[in-house]
């Protein structure tokens, strides 16, 4: 992904070049900083993921609505209509666990990594927080905030940057949109790649496939010829070339490369054709999506369709996101004892003192020293402001929530599954 990105970015500084838009780009000696800053954001895209991809997301979000939230109904039933505003504010927020509002808070508050406001600018893929209504798709730049882009506790540091770059309320960073389509570009085949290692699909079946779709799409009133005479000419190039088991390799090599080369060039293109949108961070889609009648952008419309008809809803895929599920769930429910007790007795716990409640120290001892420092930094902040009684206490069990999810959303496949066998078997 990253050497896409990368990829994309000279492309378009090329044909900048060649279009003599290059000075009035204001780029001459930012050509490295341009370059590096997309694949940097690549990069850490995909740092805020949890362990076993997107469906893990899915997983969190719906324990925190039926079993973290009505914790905090319990504890504080009765509060005053400024304390209530505040905690439908939260509420929401820890609604819509997402991977990309993940990655900033790792960036900043997690990891505190020295990157420029550029840099962050760059990774903040959807410009919508956490706490905030998704738009209606009629809206005014609903595609950048389809998402949450963002959490409650980092939008401090958002608005900071967005203050800094000047860049307009919802809008996105220019550099951004090389990022999200080298994303785009790099799991077309990866996908196909990873169901043939795993014997989901055959090289075969592939081919079949994109016959039937492309059919389809050509009913529908498509071009799909770029996709059907690359896929067959790579098929039969492998065929004739090479022998079993690598006969898929040379097959994939071939297509691969010659994929990524024409939606690179369909993509700097975009960039180019629309630069006064990116550069102003409204174009509100994807730069790969942005022509649905170009024979690229069907090729890419085909493979994803195909990804998800005949990959994603595979018995073994849904077997391994049962797994999943199981041992996400298990690992925040064997953590939610740290949610149960009230605020004085988590101080008492942070200070080292006794509390009345078996497991919550031990479980507090078992989080990443990192992840506790960010917990408690955020809370010695708001023991200083001016907030009331209330407040205090809502948003202290708001970072205690996201404490827990930081730990077991930080996870590798392998350590949650280490964690789920120590604990829970």
């Amino acid at each position: 992904m990253a050497q896409t990105s990368r990829f994309i970015a000279k492309s378009v500084l090329e044909k900048l070049r060649q279009s003599g838009e290059y000075e009035r780009c204001g780029l001459r000696g930012l050509e490295n900083a341009f370059v590096s800053t997309a694949e940097m954001a690549s990069l850490a895209h995909d740092i805020g993921n949890p362990p076993f991809g997107h469906f893990a997301e899915g997983v969190i979000e719906e324990w925190i609505k039926t079993r973290a939230l009505p914790l905090l109904d319990s504890l504080y039933p009765d509060l005053s209509q400024d304390a209530k505003a505040l905690k439908e504010k939260l509420t929401e927020d820890l609604r819509n666990f997402d991977g990309n509002a993940q990655a900033i808070r790792i960036v900043t508050k997690l990891q505190r990594l020295n990157l420029s406001y550029t840099q962050i600018a760059s990774i903040l893929k959807y410009t919508r927080a956490a706490h905030e209504p998704r738009p209606d798709e009629t809206e005014p730049l609903s595609y950048l905030r389809k998402k949450p882009g963002f959490y409650y506790s980092e939008r401090e540091v958002v608005a900071k940057v967005i203050k800094a770059l000047d860049t307009a309320p919802g809008h996105r960073f220019p550099l951004t949109y090389i990022m999200e389509a080298a994303d785009d570009i790099s799991y077309l085949t990866a996908d196909l790649e990873d169901a043939v290692d795993k014997g989901i699909i055959s090289m075969e079946r592939i081919v079949s496939l994109v016959d039937v779709h492309c059919e389809q799409k050509r009913k529908e009133g498509f071009d799909t010829r770029f996709l059907q005479e690359l896929i067959h000419k790579h098929y039969e190039r492998a065929s004739k070339n090479e022998e079993e088991p690598y006969r898929f390799n040379l097959f994939l090599t071939l297509t691969r490369a010659e994929l990524i080369r024409k939606l690179v060039d369909f993509v700097s293109d975009a960039y180019l054709a629309n630069h006064e949108a990116v550069f102003a961070g409204s174009f509100d889609g994807a730069l790969l999506e942005s022509d649905p009648h170009d024979p690229r952008c069907v090729a890419v419309k085909i493979l994803q369709e195909i990804s998800v008809a005949h990959i994603y809803n595979n018995r073994s895929i849904e077997d391994m996101e049962l797994q999943s599920y199981r041992i996400i769930h298990s690992l925040l429910e064997f953590f939610k004892p740290l949610l149960e007790v009230d605020a004085g007795q988590m101080r008492k716990l942070r200070e080292g003192e006794r509390v009345g409640h078996l497991l919550a120290p031990k479980l507090y001892q078992r989080l990443s020293k990192k992840q506790k420092v960010a917990y408690q930094s955020a809370v010695y902040e708001i023991e200083q402001s001016d907030q009331s009684g209330e407040q205090k206490q809502l948003l202290e069990w708001y970072y205690r929530v996201r404490l827990i999810l930081d730990y077991v959303s930080g996870m590798t496949d392998d350590y949650a599954l280490s964690e789920y066998e120590t604990l829970l078997l």
